[in-house]
């Protein structure tokens, strides 16, 4: 076995980076751009990059690109690492079973299966049957599959698909009983579930964008259609628009027992209203008239169910750790609400609705704590968990007896639980078999002093009996935005450099919301510099606890993550040896004209508001390059990400490149028929990780002995 491990080494001369000469960047051309900000001239000579079909674009992607393999490939020890990575994925993973009608439903790979097959069964003493399988729809496994809503009846469901990580899906039905798939298909489809009521559903979708224009032209407009059954999309009917407020999310949610259409609108990603209609009888689906429940758009709001007419809401309405509160639909006035699990000290994430409880999902300096309760509040029990990670699950249909669930932590995978509802029992139901032995490491919580003094909470994971000397290869991962968490989770491709003796810090910003809205709003908008001081502070530590030097250190982060990581290479490039701006937003004046940018302006505030601009001049990492000696630096994309486009990466590519002055490699690799993140198949994943973790310890000049 010994084949398998990383032994931190100084690479003898025949592959030392000290002795490399700098990289030879291809030319990029410059355009002529110049956009007028409040009377500020900025250039933008990258423009161009932002046009994903040109020719010149593709050919930019494809020098770049073979740059970046050329550079990979010499790495001798890649290899090495794809392999264990490949051996590290290859167990079984399975979800949390979950009820709907008379069958459990879960997914489960196999090991390297690009895509997660989804699996039901009526007996747990039955062989589970195949009910979708997106490795058979397409022949790289690039599609990706969800299941978007079950019918009333559960003999039907509707579920989408992604192809080549773009958000946009389409979606089709299945008779649940025989597996026959329906005539009904819809298309351009974003962000959507589906809300069944009688013999059809309601969904959230966009026009058809123009040709050449789907993955980064802006989406705007996005309207809520009643689909019938048999019918084509043309005949479905629209059911709320607002094209006074183009620039709104909707979405629509029909309680259980089809009493309710529910209508939530938002305007970003922070704060939402909460419209409701009763339907009433002979009333058509498509004509409902809605009443104002919970008014936006300040607040968090999370319709969980019904009883009659009194709606079970989820909600940070004047309680920054959040509350269960009861809406009595007929008397919605905010001095009616009643408390039923009122806030406390500890953020309560989520709500599970299922076996006629509220299992309520607390997080406690970042790791999960589940209660359970009664519909109308009253505590049962605390769910006795098996240490400190993360949970999940605890999902099914209200006459349950029994749910599931799953634990995971740092070093090991999912392991799923039967839980007893009446006993308040846990079981194991399914353990994972591992090729590593995780009590081999540890982690432990730190807490650390942030510029202005607040305590930010850290993990650290890492081998057993590691010493502290200053000299280990050490990644740090944070997110810090959005109300996110960052809770325990497991990466297998993350053992490799674990089984190195290297070191995972992951650090929980403000941004983030584990400890509620105050924490959230701690670190957004005029506060953003509070996230890459927090981000800062943490690499600070390290270096002066001596788990690692700025030699060692690489930083890591993904989509919010990424403008992080691209901040503070920007602000401290001082710090770090390597950095992983993972699909970032990275141009902070024009994110809000892509795709779904506008969504992000209640986080990050717009360059359209001149006070807003002045915040986001101070810290947008392609407006604060400078000429600087700048860490080894990894940029990863993807040609279908429509989300965060591309276009960020590429033109920070080209402006760092520019302004690299000293011999580290700046470069981008840009995946193909990829996009974000989510649905991405396995494959692709272990070849991004490979050469993730090959360019760290490269670059460090750690290496296989």
């Amino acid at each position: 076995m010994k084949h398998h491990f990383l032994v931190f080494a100084s690479l003898f001369a025949t592959y030392s980076i000290a002795q490399q000469s700098p990289v030879s960047y291809p030319k990029t051309a410059k355009g002529q751009q110049i956009d007028d900000y409040f009377g500020e001239k900025v250039t933008d000579p990258y423009r161009w990059l932002e046009d994903d079909n040109s020719k010149e674009t593709k050919a930019w992607v494809e020098e770049e690109n073979k740059l970046t393999f050329d550079y990979l490939s010499k790495i001798p020890f890649r290899e090495n690492i794809r392999k264990r990575i490949g051996e590290l994925y290859n167990f079984p993973r399975t979800s949390a079973p979950y009820k709907a009608g008379k069958r459990y439903f879960f997914t489960k790979n196999d090991g390297l299966q690009n895509q997660a097959i989804i699996y039901n069964l009526v007996s747990f003493d039955d062989a589970p049957n195949v009910f979708l399988d997106p490795n058979k729809m397409s022949k790289d496994g690039t599609a990706a599959v969800a299941l978007a809503g079950f019918s009333t009846k559960r003999d039907k469901v509707a579920y989408t698909v992604s192809q080549s990580g773009s958000d946009w899906q389409a979606m089709y039905v299945m008779d649940v009983e025989n597996k026959k798939l329906m005539a009904d298909s819809l298309k351009w489809i974003k962000f959507s579930g589906a809300a069944w009521y009688k013999n059809g559903f309601y969904y959230s979708a966009f026009d058809a964008p123009k040709k050449g224009e789907e993955l980064s032209k802006a989406n705007s407009g996005q309207k809520i259609y009643y689909h019938k059954m048999g019918e084509p999309q043309a005949k479905d009917v629209l059911t709320y628009s607002d094209p006074e407020n183009p620039k709104r999310y909707l979405g629509a949610q029909v309680t259980d027992d089809e009493s309710f259409l529910i209508l939530n609108l938002s305007e970003g990603t922070s704060g939402n209203e909460i419209r409701a209609q009763r339907f009433a009888d002979g009333q058509k689906a498509g004509e409902p008239h809605f009443k104002t429940i919970c008014k936006g758009f300040d607040f968090e709001f999370d319709v969980l169910d019904n009883d009659g007419d009194f709606l079970i809401v989820h909600t940070n309405y004047n309680a920054p750790n959040y509350k269960v509160v009861l809406i009595d639909f007929n008397k919605s006035d905010v001095s009616n609400w009643k408390d039923i699990v009122p806030e406390r000290k500890e953020r309560l994430q989520s709500v599970s609705v299922a076996a006629g409880q509220l299992f309520c999902f607390y997080i406690k300096d970042a790791t999960s704590k589940v209660e359970q309760y009664s519909r109308t509040g009253s505590l049962v029990r605390e769910i006795e968990l098996p240490g400190l990670g993360t949970v999940s699950g605890f999902s099914g249909e209200k006459d349950d007896k029994f749910l599931f669930y799953s634990f995971t932590s740092f070093t090991t995978p999912s392991t799923i639980y039967k839980y007893d509802i009446a006993s308040g029992k846990s079981e194991v139901w399914l353990k994972p078999e591992l090729k590593y032995n995780p009590d081999d490491y540890e982690t432990k919580q730190v807490f650390y002093p942030s510029k202005d003094g607040t305590q930010v909470p850290m993990f650290l994971v890492y081998k057993k009996g590691l010493e502290l000397n200053g000299q280990n290869a050490t990644m740090l991962y944070a997110y810090g935005g959005f109300n996110i968490s960052l809770t325990p989770n497991f990466n297998p491709s993350r053992m490799v450099l674990l089984e190195s003796g290297g070191i995972f810090a992951m650090a929980n910003l403000r941004g983030g919301g584990e400890y509620g809205e105050t924490w959230h709003k701690g670190g957004m908008l005029e506060k953003k510099q509070n996230v890459f001081d927090d981000f800062i502070s943490a690499a600070e530590y390290l270096i002066k606890n001596q788990y690692t030097n700025p030699d060692k250190l690489a930083i890591s982060g993904r989509s919010n993550g990424g403008l992080l990581v691209g901040a503070t290479m920007v602000q401290r490039p001082d710090l770090f040896k390597v950095c992983f701006p993972s699909v970032g937003v990275l141009d902070m004046y024009r994110y809000h004209k892509f795709t779904v940018g506008w969504g992000w302006a209640v986080e990050y505030g717009s360059s359209d508001n001149k006070e807003q601009f002045q915040t986001l001049k101070t810290y947008s990492p392609l407006h604060n390059l400078k000429p600087a000696n700048y860490p080894a630096t990894l940029i990863t994309t993807a040609d279908h990400d429509d989300r965060v486009v591309p276009a960020h990466s590429f033109k920070f590519a080209a402006t760092l490149q520019e302004n690299q002055t000293g011999k580290a490699p700046t470069l981008i690799r840009v995946d193909v028929k990829a996009g974000h993140g989510g649905g991405r198949p396995l494959s692709k994943t272990i070849d991004e990780d490979t050469d993730i973790y090959s360019f760290m310890l490269y670059n460090m000049e750690v290496g296989e002995r």
